[in-house]
């Protein structure tokens, strides 16, 4: 459902969508022949229901399987991906090999051994994930599942995991699951640590709340879009440490390659040399990646994900007759392999060093991004373009991966905060009537990336101003229409949908769906980052904790306004001591359960001084979806 309130695409946004459909060559069909090579079924329906709400239905996307032309509202080349993505169904892509594709953001691949499945990449939810297995069982004979590869630490790629197998099936020995180093690590900070923050931009990112059509969501350009069920996680029964580890899985050979700080801080490549068939995980798909996510992350390393890329071409290209990734389709036979390698390889490497070419010429991020073009080389491969990652802000990373957020520029050393500053902008513009006459003649001129940037002051200062959220919200969504990547189209026009409807206001996660996987460090790191000293007037205390899951005793201490921690101990000179599980404290500071309940329970028990240890867990923020686009509530 369309809504309402979108505006039609204006004259400036239809011409660049022309000029922009003019420079697309990409008319060959080989991409959607790729696509479609091997499938033998898809599912029943398309539409995969938990507790009878839809997690996935691929009919939201039926508008892009009309033959239609890209309309005014949507950039031609986004419109082409989205059409290439929402092929689905069970595809074979070598002998023994299948994946799953469409029908989550992410790719499930099966691969038959002599005693049942190795799956590769469990997708985002348990929903999907077994939606994807009962389709491989029942098309090519039930098999139990034996092996599981994680091939790098973004929740797409094990949050369903609970959908393949169980934590008693991995506990009894009977599935071994196989993740690069660092794996469980990486998982923490991006679900926990920055949790809140990292769900709050995805969903500008990925634009969920969005309605699906040509005035909304059409693609996010390394998938369709996200599914909408629970993640879960069972951490790795296995590690693979370095390049060129050998494992058999049920008489399956796999070499490894560990690509750390490339698409993800853990993540890996690996080989199977019985079948000459490899798989790039997540470092090469049908798209330019991610340098730096808008959902905030660590910032990738343009120049190590290039190297990589080129190692794993000298190690196995000469010999592999067939590539896959964990998105997108795969490529078939040496040659094309070996193109595709090498493009991918290419453009990371261009985008690092022609960034740093004149960053040190001292051009700063806005600079260098509005500088900086895809060669002509690039240009006929649709593989390398900005459906997903764009030059503009994989730019910015570069340079921010060496020189931070800091451009050198003492002027923008300390700036003034958004709320004052932008009063200080509306009032030196001549205030609010002025600025809302002036921007909406540049509208009318289709400078709406000035118009955004110059309201933006404007909501900053008036949050409350109807007529300035009204034209911030028009420029956000002729933007939105122009945009190659789906995470910007959907970033714009999440934007111009909160100006319109109000800000997104829900708790926050906490990823209480892993924390039963972490360890107390882990767990006393996330509590530090939601500890707020200000509601705490104890002191210096120190708290002794047993966890009875683990059988552990540790130390929790605060003083000056900080945690500690000392694992593995216990303090007979404790102010209070704790005794509980991991789960519990789980659901206690993610809101399912309080600590009178759990106390009452007796899934905690607490000595010593109990008012303190209350106060403790008063401490805890309980994180809500902060305003991206409107001043927040003051600390």
């Amino acid at each position: 459902m369309d809504d309402p309130l979108a505006k039609p695409a204006t004259t400036h946004t239809i011409e660049a969508n022309q000029g922009a459909g003019a420079l697309i060559n990409f008319d060959d069909g080989s991409d959607f022949e790729r696509a479609q090579k091997g499938l033998i079924a898809t599912h029943e329906t398309g539409r995969i229901e938990l507790d009878g709400r839809a997690v996935w239905d691929t009919a939201s996307h039926d508008f892009l399987r009309q033959g239609k032309p890209a309309p005014e509202t949507v950039h031609p080349g986004l419109w082409r991906q989205g059409k290439l993505n929402a092929v689905h169904g069970l595809f074979e892509v070598a002998e023994g090999v299948w994946q799953a594709r469409g029908y989550d953001i992410s790719n499930i691949t099966f691969m038959e051994t002599p005693n049942g499945w190795l799956i590769i990449d469990p997708l985002t939810t348990s929903s999907t994930a077994e939606a994807c297995l009962n389709l491989a069982n029942e098309t090519l004979g039930k098999r139990p599942v034996h092996s599981i590869i994680y091939t790098h630490s973004h929740l797409d790629h094990f949050g369903g995991i609970l959908g393949v197998t169980s934590q008693e099936e991995v506990d009894a020995g009977n599935v071994r699951i196989i993740a690069p180093e660092g794996f469980l690590e990486e998982v923490v900070r991006e679900n926990i640590i920055a949790g809140p923050m990292m769900a709050r931009r995805a969903h500008y990112q990925f634009g969920p709340l969005l309605p699906t059509g040509p005035y909304g969501q059409v693609d996010i350009g390394l998938g369709q879009s996200l599914p909408l069920g629970a993640s879960h996680l069972i951490p790795p029964t296995e590690t693979v440490y370095e390049t060129g580890t050998e494992l058999d899985i049920d008489g399956l050979r796999v070499i490894f390659q560990n690509t750390p700080d490339a698409e993800a801080p853990s993540e890996m490549n690996f080989f199977f040399p019985d079948k000459n068939l490899l798989c790039m995980a997540e470092n090469c798909t049908h798209t330019m990646h991610n340098l730096y996510p808008i959902r905030g992350a660590q910032t990738r390393d343009a120049l190590a994900w290039s190297k990589y890329i080129h190692e794993a071409l000298l190690l196995w290209g000469k010999h592999t007759d067939t590539m896959f990734a964990t998105h997108h389709w795969p490529r078939f036979g040496k040659q094309d392999v070996h193109d595709f390698l090498c493009l991918q390889r290419d453009v990371y490497r261009w985008q690092h060093d022609q960034t740093m070419r004149l960053a040190n010429m001292g051009y700063v991020p806005t600079e260098i991004a509005e500088t900086l073009k895809l060669p002509e080389e690039f240009l006929q491969e649709s593989h390398v373009q900005g459906y997903y990652g764009t030059v503009s802000h994989n730019s910015k990373a570069v340079y921010t991966k060496y020189l931070g957020w800091y451009d050198g520029n003492p002027a923008n050393l300390n700036p003034l905060p958004p709320v004052e500053s932008g009063k200080k902008y509306v009032e030196y513009m001549g205030g609010t009537s002025e600025l809302i006459e002036k921007a909406t003649k540049a509208f009318q001129e289709g400078d709406y990336r000035w118009v955004v940037q110059v309201m933006n002051h404007a909501v900053f200062a008036d949050p409350t101003n109807s007529d300035v959220r009204n034209l911030q919200a028009d420029a956000f969504e002729q933007l939105g229409y122009q945009s190659e990547s789906g995470t910007w189209r959907n970033a714009y026009l999440t934007a111009a949908r909160e100006l319109r409807y109000g800000s997104l206001r829900i708790p926050a996660s906490m990823g209480r769906q892993i924390a039963h996987a972490i360890t107390i460090e882990q767990l006393f790191d996330m509590i530090g980052v939601r500890f707020n000293p200000e509601k705490f007037n104890h002191g210096s205390v120190r708290i002794n904790w047993h966890f009875e899951d683990l059988e552990e005793d540790h130390v929790l201490g605060i003083q000056r306004s900080t945690i500690f921690h000392d694992p593995h101990t216990n303090d007979d000179a404790g102010d209070a001591g704790i005794t509980t599980t991991r789960k519990t404290i789980a659901l206690i500071l993610g809101g399912q359960k309080t600590l009178e309940e759990a106390s009452e329970a007796k899934d905690i028990v607490i000595q010593g001084n109990i008012e303190m240890v209350k106060s403790f867990f008063e401490s805890q923020e309980s994180f809500v979806t902060a305003p991206l686009i409107e001043p927040k509530e003051k600390y």
